[in-house]
């Protein structure tokens, strides 16, 4: 008897890595028609746009987000080039664009650079809804100015870019946190006030204490949310610069007609952040509270990623993932996609050989068409025609190629015409 012969191992269905996807269909729309809009607003309030690399030196982010976060230490998908290069996808973009600045001597043009960015962004998370590992990010930044009225500026150009999605009651969760002159003071304070609670702190918060003490502020423990209750606010430790910052962009949010509520607890959890720090929230019908967008000032950044100077400079990102799939958000399409009008069928060679010049006469038109060139069959091409419900139909023979005319059918009362291809563009436009 023969023994069995060994099957060869099953291969895998191919599939995308866990925690990203295929954007697709009316997805991919979405999330383009929401950088069309996010970019329309940004573009009105005087932001200009950039693009960086995907990929990144690994210092510009560790450094700058800081070790001890939970993004550097476990989040961050890195790499080493043959050359020997320790490279990292970028997990958000403030990194790089501070990068750019620096770079490109862009403190030698008009102050503040003010940039608009946007694209996919990564993080080794854990996949939830509306939350994956490659996601869409839109960003804001502002380069070159400590004024008060810049971080309102940020405030007010992201809940204005909301607000046209379609967010309703929408409000902001502000706070504080100093610079370099005042927060030691204040995380001597913050630190001390969790030793005496070190028993009670879960694990990673105590490993947080040890690296980065404002981590613990942004803990999701609950028995740390519990004891951040009664944590110090950093507004009572500010100094007399960072307290008239504080207070005018309060004044300017305020002006502006901005609902906003000072959360002591709010730090934002990225070592950069400096003074402001803020997120945009919405209260939905249940009454459960979400953030839409957060940002900040980071103008200690530049300095930590190698200038000589400070750079003054204060951000806003939108998850547009987490937009797109929200009820109350506008189904927004790029205005670049134009859904076809009509369908066009080709039948013979001598028809299929000229329609790609029928077809470019109706784009210079600008009538966007349906068609199936690849088809031969009548009844295949007018099947199509039908499941798509458009209403009108070009039917281009052999016979109405050698006469340079197309018939159009009319797919509700089936009643066609012939025309020359010559007037085919100014019929369609009276009939369409």
């Amino acid at each position: 008897m023969n023994a069995p012969k060994p099957q060869a191992p099953k291969k895998e269905d191919p599939r995308a890595p866990k925690g990203m996807r295929d954007l697709m269909g009316d997805e991919y729309y979405l999330l383009q028609g929401f950088f069309e809009k996010a970019q329309e607003v940004a573009i009105y309030y005087g932001f200009q746009p950039i693009e960086t690399p995907m990929l990144e030196h690994t210092d510009i982010f560790a450094r700058g987000i800081g070790e001890g976060t939970d993004i550097v230490d476990k989040e961050m998908y890195s790499l080493r080039t043959k050359g020997g290069d320790h490279l990292t996808m970028r997990p958000e973009h403030t990194g790089g664009t501070m990068r750019a600045y620096i770079e490109h001597g862009m403190q030698n043009m008009p102050q503040p650079v003010m940039l608009y960015h946007y694209g996919p962004v990564f993080r080794h998370d854990n996949p939830q809804k509306g939350r994956y590992r490659q996601f869409w990010q839109f960003d804001l930044d502002a380069l070159g100015s400590e004024k008060s009225i810049i971080d309102a500026l940020m405030i007010k150009t992201g809940m204005t870019i909301l607000e046209e999605a379609g967010a309703k009651d929408l409000f902001v969760d502000i706070n504080s946190i100093g610079d370099k002159d005042c927060r030691g003071h204040y995380v001597k304070e913050l630190t001390n006030y969790y030793k005496k609670h070190i028993d009670d702190l879960p694990t990673v918060d105590r490993e947080r204490l040890k690296t980065n003490p404002l981590r613990i502020l942004d803990s999701k423990e609950a028995k740390t949310i519990e004891i951040n209750e009664g944590a110090p606010d950093a507004v009572s430790y500010l100094c007399t610069a960072c307290k008239k910052h504080f207070k005018e962009v309060l004044e300017c949010l305020e002006s502006a007609g901005i609902c906003y509520k000072i959360n002591k607890n709010l730090v934002r959890g990225l070592s950069y952040y400096t003074r402001t720090v803020f997120e945009i929230m919405q209260t939905a019908e249940d009454g459960s509270v979400m953030t839409i967008a957060g940002g900040g000032r980071y103008d200690a950044l530049a300095k930590v990623l190698g200038s000589k100077k400070d750079v003054p400079a204060v951000g806003i990102s939108f998850g547009v993932d987490r937009v797109i799939i929200q009820p109350w958000y506008k189904k927004l399409t790029p205005r670049i996609i134009k859904k076809p009008k009509l369908y066009f069928i080709q039948l013979g060679m001598e028809a299929k050989l000229k329609s790609l010049n029928v077809i470019e006469i109706l784009r210079k038109a600008h009538i966007p068409i349906a068609q199936s060139l690849s088809k031969d069959s009548l009844s295949q091409q007018l099947a199509v025609a039908e499941s798509l419900e458009l209403p009108y139909t070009i039917i281009f023979g052999q016979r109405e190629a050698l006469e340079d005319a197309v018939l159009l059918r009319d797919m509700k009362n089936r009643s066609q015409i012939t025309v020359p291809i010559a007037k085919l563009a100014d019929r369609l436009k009276e009939v369409l």
